[in-house]
């Protein structure tokens, strides 16, 4: 089970935080998303490709930073690698979903 939690915001919606095995690689990834209601959020990573993800509890609500990053993401669903490497920027979901790029011949 994924570590995660929700905080509502003032305006109604939430915001979701888990914490998931990477899809393509070694590690984890923190995912955050924004919507209008907790089941919402985990429809919209389900429609992504990440099948079977619940939130059970609130166990790691997203912080303040977290909140602030996903509100000014325009997918409202954004990752980084977890735990965090200190500094790392939040990727949108694309980049978490495709395939690592091939290493030229040579280098």
């Amino acid at each position: 089970m994924a570590d995660g939690g929700f905080t509502k915001l003032p305006g109604g919606s939430v915001v979701v935080a888990l914490t998931l095995p990477r899809p393509l690689g070694e590690g984890g990834v923190r995912v955050l998303v924004h919507a209008a209601n907790r089941q919402r959020a985990l429809t919209r990573l389900r429609n992504l490709g990440l099948r079977a993800v619940y939130l059970r509890g609130n166990i790691a609500p997203p912080t303040p930073d977290e909140v602030t990053a996903v509100l000014h993401h325009p997918d409202g669903v954004v990752w980084r690698a977890a735990p965090d490497r200190g500094g790392e920027l939040w990727h949108p979901m694309a980049a978490l979903l495709r395939p690592p790029a091939p290493v030229p011949e040579g280098a």
